[in-house]
């Protein structure tokens, strides 16, 4: 029988080096990676890879890059479009692959634009600034937009404001690609909501919050053409302690969607919680050390028996051998040097569908 293959694409910031999103060959059995390629391009702060799977898209300066997945896992570049605003922080697809959405966190814009059939990115259908005046001078006095997400229904986009301490939720015209205000989250002050992930079914809301460290689950329906959105739990990713400096950081769910993970700047931790899919309830594994500085994104390998730490400071990726019965954490084998680490994709090669 023939073993899963996967790649891994690694995007970078380039002071020191101009290719800003890296491959590797993935080793499932061994919980490692070796560099296959990589792709010139500036300051990847984030990728995502469409729905169905064919093309890879990434934050670059002033704009975003589409590429065509090659079936090695190689990336084919198809086009440059420009956001018409300051480098974005994160994107993402809608489920029809007919839309990309941008997050400015520099800006507070967010900006939409089409696809096309051939993967490439189209013109901006709308752009939208977020207005208003945060709580905390230093970092909040501005809308700063983190992260923009569809309802699995393709309703509804949520975009979290990390600067306003609330995530807008638009509905989305899915002929014209606009977006239109409909409702509003709103998380605790000086909280800064900053990323979003959905259950597999998209019956489930996760929210994870940068400055106080905790997750958020809301249940989600549309009742009477309206998004209706119900706080069922809320988890506390690390204990708040006067002085600290800790910040979660990433949130991410197994391939299986068993396991919701979080990684912790300062405290340089990741913690893994059991996902309830019957209940979308967080119950936690584990919180361990990741041997690393700033950890900015963590992901568990697809068999969920290892998992790799993006440490953004320390300038490399570290390895761990996991195990979820008896919440374990044990390195495996030495850091892999790369510069400015921001986000991972694991990606399962065409040819072993």
């Amino acid at each position: 029988m023939a073993r899963d293959k996967y790649v891994a694409y690694v995007s970078t910031y380039t002071k020191g080096d101009t290719h800003g999103i890296k491959i590797y060959d993935v080793d499932i059995t061994k919980g490692r990676f070796q560099e296959k390629d990589k792709v010139e391009i500036s300051n990847s702060s984030y990728l995502t890879i469409s729905h169905n799977g064919k093309y890879l898209y990434s934050i670059t300066d002033f704009g975003v890059e589409a590429y065509r997945i090659e079936k090695d896992g190689g990336l084919d570049l198809l086009n440059y479009a420009p956001i018409n605003g300051m480098r974005g922080c994160y994107l993402a697809t809608d489920f029809t692959d007919r839309y990309l959405f941008v997050a400015g966190y520099h800006d507070g814009k967010l900006t939409v634009l089409s696809l096309a059939r051939d993967g490439s990115v189209g013109e901006i259908t709308d752009e939208v600034f977020h207005k208003g005046l945060g709580s905390v001078a230093e970092r909040n006095f501005r809308p700063h937009i983190n992260c923009a997400r569809m309802t699995h229904d393709n309703k509804y986009l949520l975009v979290a404001d990390q600067g306003m301490d609330h995530v807008n939720v638009y509905s989305f015209d899915t002929k014209q690609g606009k977006v239109k205000l409909a409702d509003v989250i709103r998380s605790e002050l000086e909280s800064a909501p900053r990323h979003i992930k959905f259950s597999q079914d998209g019956r489930f809301v996760y929210i994870v919050h940068e400055l106080k460290c905790y997750i958020d689950v809301y249940s989600y329906e549309e009742r009477d053409g309206l998004p209706y959105f119900e706080k069922i739990q809320t988890v506390q990713v690390i204990a708040l302690e006067k002085g600290c400096n800790n910040a979660a950081s990433t949130l991410g769910f197994s391939a299986d969607y068993r396991y919701l993970l979080s990684s912790i700047a300062g405290d340089n931790s990741v913690v893994v919680y059991n996902a309830d899919k019957e209940t979308g309830m967080l119950t936690e594994n584990f919180r361990l050390p990741v041997s690393g500085e700033y950890p900015k994104d963590a992901a568990l390998f697809p068999n969920n028996k290892f998992l790799v730490s993006l440490n953004h400071e320390s300038d490399n990726m570290t390895f761990f051998k996991v195990d979820l019965k008896e919440n374990t954490l044990v390195m495996n084998g030495p850091a892999i040097r790369v510069s400015e680490p921001n986000c991972i994709l694991f990606h399962k090669l065409e040819s072993a569908k």
